[in-house]
């Protein structure tokens, strides 16, 4: 349906009401997420369930009616489709065998054959390709192949992404041949979930940020451009929206560097200089500090209106600078949504 709103900001057209959904939405601050995740016995079997995947990504459209509805998964799946072990530490997220030289590499499987891991993924597309409202927008995604190689060299998540940064300055050769293998693979990963339903994609670079300079160009913004080249020759008229994180000065031009079609913001931007100096080039998505979905009040008000204000004049999705946290009120999403569509 190209009448559905994210579509229609996608494509650059400036609506008086922006679209809205949030990144993390099906997560564990709603209490129907609790119970579908104890249902699945752990997080990975709720992810490999297509059925109980489908139900949580299903149940913020329902509770809330946002415009778009992005796929439950995590982007570890992959590395784990490519042969990596995957567990979860409770209470300490993921950890991954680790790929620290050639060796390790060499062990890994092709681009060719993760689908068979990957399987239940695509059919939980399928499911929601049938089961959505008409008028919401299912958006398919993978990590960045910098922020999935950060975990899957440190063997988890680190704060300063050091092991990766490290890989890539001892053994380069080593670090470039991951970030190419992870790219190819994210390709025919992203391309299966838009043969299934998807209708727009995006890619979370979450540590973007720790790149500078040539290593930004090099390891954020080709990837990228890569991805987004292969997909759009495959799927012609796929819309694509980044999200290199906390990328600063980098964010400005993005779109036109890597073809993205929207560039998502955090938080660390404020939305005046991001409508001066990236929503000139395009669709820009953000940037509400996911900590208001704990405070709430006021202040949360106050803070949608102007950064829908803020973006007024040009294409804008909102959605939240980054993901929203366990610990969020279900009535302050409630009370945002209320903001952006009430238009007051």
């Amino acid at each position: 349906m190209t009448d559905k709103t994210i579509l229609r900001a996608l494509r650059g057209e400036v609506l008086p009401t922006p679209p809205v959904w949030m990144m993390r939405q099906a997560g564990r601050y709603l209490p129907e997420y609790r119970a579908t995740r104890a249902e699945a016995g752990d997080f990975l079997s709720l992810c490999y369930n297509s059925d109980l995947a489908a139900e949580v990504t299903l149940q913020p459209i329902r509770r809330y009616g946002f415009d778009a509805a992005i796929l439950f998964a995590d982007i570890l799946l992959l590395p784990q489709a490519l042969g990596a072990d995957l567990w979860f530490e409770t209470g300490e997220g993921p950890r991954l065998s680790t790929i620290t030289g050639a060796e390790g590499l060499a062990r890994l499987k092709g681009k060719d054959d993760i689908h068979d891991k990957l399987a239940p993924i695509y059919e939980t597309v399928r499911i929601l390709s049938r089961e959505l409202p008409r008028e919401t927008t299912l958006i398919g995604f993978a990590g960045a192949p910098w922020t999935v190689a950060t975990y899957m060299i440190a063997g988890r998540g680190t704060p300063d992404q050091g092991p990766a940064h490290r890989l890539k300055a001892e053994d380069r050769a080593t670090f470039a041949a991951l970030i190419d293998l992870l790219t190819d693979s994210t390709i025919e990963y992203l391309s299966r979930q838009v043969e299934a339903g998807a209708e727009v994609i995006k890619i979370f670079d979450s540590w973007a940020g720790s790149l500078k300079g040539d290593d930004f160009r090099d390891f954020a913004e080709k990837p990228a451009a890569r991805i987004i080249a292969a997909l759009k020759a495959r799927h012609p008229g796929l819309p694509v929206i980044a999200f290199p994180r906390e990328a600063g000065e980098g964010y400005v031009g993005f779109a036109k560097r890597t073809g993205a079609d929207c560039v998502a913001l955090d938080n660390s931007v404020s939305a005046d200089w991001a409508a001066a100096n990236v929503q000139k080039d395009g669709c820009v998505q953000g940037n509400l500090d996911p900590r208001h979905m704990v405070t709430g009040g006021q202040a949360l008000i106050d803070e949608t209106r102007r950064i829908v204000k803020a973006f007024s004049r040009g294409p804008h999705i909102f959605n939240l600078g980054h993901g929203i946290t366990p610990d969020a009120d279900p009535e302050n999403v409630t009370a945002m949504i209320e903001t952006i569509r009430s238009g007051a």
